[in-house]
């Protein structure tokens, strides 16, 4: 049975307080039956590093220790054989006219979790930021010792939400349709300002506690798959927090990139898999740091390397995860990432991690999917990709002022270039960008085209909270508070609930009811989870596509003119064989199409089609 994180922690922390001089042993504790059978760990404490370490237990033996230019840390390398039983053992630290003795667990892996189902094209993904989802415990909005208090009139402050108030609207989440929850990192990030955004961790294996505690991480992802919700962790591999336990004590002067001083990267992203490109550009791209606050941590090292393998690994078993989102993706060593990739696909086989690579090209987010043949030889496992591509090109077709289909339909042709495209994640937007709604001029039409786009795609669709009730920002400047403001129903005394529906307008409430109607459709259509895809090229402002298999056809129609068009349906006879007409499932009504396509202005119509 899994004892909690706390418990663990809490055994461990007395007994070193009356033993070795350790403040940190990460990872706290591990499991039996796993794939790899090395277990590095990284041990902190007092001159800790001048003394030497010995196990006896059965199954266990220790390989070897390494000591580091710090005397405060030393690394000890176990093997733990297939045949080792769960249960506790000391580790014995001797050294200095003294022994000291700290006690270390292994535990027993949930059953079947080596063979976990990822996350995949079966289902959609509802993002959420923790700190501005739902408040569902008030008394741990602010915690004493720690940096920044709420202040939900600071746009760019922590506003109090936690994990409590994401495992309270489960429900809507799952009524709405989403199999998926990923939530922003979670860790904790102990900053002055900026702390709810997440991204600059400053303990890899702490829940801040202004969202909860580990233990509330756990139970989030069991009351998610109580409800048939998966949850994947957001993960940063390629920068900490300037707060991170480390910066005090540093194990070695290159744990941090440029020696632990601030030197901006330049963001040449394709420096790294340009032929022509110059070192100095490729080492910046992924040596630099983003901000001052943000230290680059150096993955070349490999004792950097294993903590954060390690780390991830810890988390998917420790809290039962469906995939990983990996942020800032291709901003850490190359070399790093396909031995990371390679580990934790290895640990689990039918997992799935989606790597963010904000890129508009094809070639350079497609590098990095496994199975891509690259012109210099390197190799990934990694199997998803956040599609820049395909969402830019969408957002940009939908402007007030927007380009027109032919970028979307010529970017969705370059999917060759892809070993896996069905298995992108497609989104209409996120945390980071403008909302989908005010980049369509806040027109609910094109709204409806693009969320009809997002569930009919051959990709894992991805959807951020408060896109169903049309929030809106301004697009013409990065405006980070707008794209993040809070849900509204979240808070106690909010006037509007959203979870409700208490207090949305009529368009509010329709395109609630949209999202719910398209999102648990598609949850029941293998058609749209592994059908093909068969497009034809756009004319007149119209586009029309299939997504078909041996059992169905489902077509696909927009029109982005501002009047009704008209199209010839003999040039789509390819897929519609003779079908005289079919059913829209949006409006329940039936579509002629013996001869001709009538589309109404700015519309969008999803035609199921009698037959295979």
């Amino acid at each position: 049975m899994r004892r909690s994180f706390a418990t663990l922690f809490l055994a461990t922390s007395l007994a070193s307080a009356s033993a070795a001089p350790i403040d940190h042993m990460e990872p706290p504790f591990w499991w039996t039956g796993m794939q790899h059978k090395g277990l590095q760990l990284m041990v902190h404490g007092k001159d800790i590093g001048r003394m030497q370490a010995a196990v006896d237990y059965p199954g266990v033996r220790l390989v070897s220790t390494t000591q580091v230019p710090n005397a405060n840390y030393l690394f000890v390398d176990l093997e733990i054989a297939p045949d080792a039983k769960p249960g506790q053992f000391d580790i014995v630290f001797t050294g200095a006219g003294r022994s000291e003795r700290f006690p270390y667990r292994l535990l027993a892996r949930d059953k079947g979790s080596a063979q976990r189902q990822g996350f995949g094209p079966q289902d959609a993904i509802y993002q959420i930021m923790p700190d501005r989802f739902a408040n569902g415990d008030a008394s741990n909005d602010n915690v004493a010792g720690m940096r920044e208090k709420a202040n939900r009139k600071n746009g760019g402050g922590r506003h109090g939400g936690d994990i409590q108030g994401a495992i309270d609207h489960l429900d809507y989440i799952a009524q709405l349709g989403f199999t998926q929850l990923w939530p922003t990192p979670l860790v904790e990030n102990d900053a002055p300002a900026y702390s709810y955004h997440g991204y600059g961790a400053t303990d890899h294996y702490k829940i801040d506690p202004r969202y909860g505690s580990n233990e509330d991480f756990v139970r989030l992802s069991q009351e998610a798959k109580k409800r048939g919700i998966g949850l994947i962790q957001d993960v940063v591999l390629s920068h900490i927090g300037i707060n991170h336990w480390w910066m005090k004590d540093l194990p070695t002067p290159d744990w941090i990139n440029y020696g632990g001083k601030f030197v901006p990267t330049q963001h040449h992203r394709v420096a790294v898999q340009d032929m022509y490109a110059s070192k100095a550009d490729s080492d910046n791209f992924t040596k630099g740091w983003f901000v001052d606050t943000m230290p680059d941590l150096n993955q070349t090292n490999p004792l950097v390397a294993n903590y954060l393998i390690q780390n991830n690994i810890w988390w998917i078993e420790y809290a039962g995860l469906s995939g990983l989102r990996i942020d800032t993706y291709g901003y850490s060593d190359s070399a790093f990432l396909s031995e990371y990739t390679k580990r934790v696909m290895a640990e689990y086989p039918r997992l799935n991690m989606v790597g963010e690579e904000w890129s508009n090209h094809v070639p350079v987010v497609a590098r990095w999917q496994r199975g891509k043949t690259n012109f210099d030889g390197y190799t990934s496992s990694l199997p998803s990709l956040m599609d820049f591509p395909l969402v830019e090109a969408m957002r940009g077709a939908l402007a007030k002022d927007g380009r027109g289909l032919n970028n979307v339909y010529e970017t969705l042709s370059l999917d060759y270039l892809y070993p896996e495209p069905n298995n992108l994640v497609l989104f209409g937007g996120n945390h980071d960008m403008a909302r989908m709604y005010s980049v369509a001029g806040e027109d609910f039409d094109r709204y409806r085209m693009n969320l009809v786009f997002l569930m009919t795609m051959p990709r894992i669709p991805q959807f951020y909270t408060g896109d169903e009730i049309l929030m809106t920002s301004p697009t013409k400047e990065r405006d980070d508070a707008s794209y993040r403001s809070d849900f509204p129903g979240g808070w106690a005394g909010d006037k509007v609930n959203a979870f409700t529906g208490a207090g949305l307008n009529e368009k509010q409430r329709a395109a609630q009811e949209l999202v719910r109607k398209l999102a648990n459709w598609r949850k029941n259509e293998p058609v749209i989870h592994s059908g093909r895809l068969m497009h034809f090229g756009p004319e007149q402002n119209t586009w029309v596509y299939f997504r078909y298999n041996d059992n169905k056809r489902v077509m696909v129609a927009m029109n982005l003119n501002d009047k009704p068009i008209t199209l010839p349906t003999a040039r789509f006879q390819e897929m519609l064989k003779g079908a005289a007409s079919g059913v829209d499932f949006l409006s329940g009504k039936t579509v002629e199409l013996a001869r001709e396509l009538r589309l109404a202005p700015k519309s969008v119509v999803v035609v199921e089609l009698p037959g295979a």
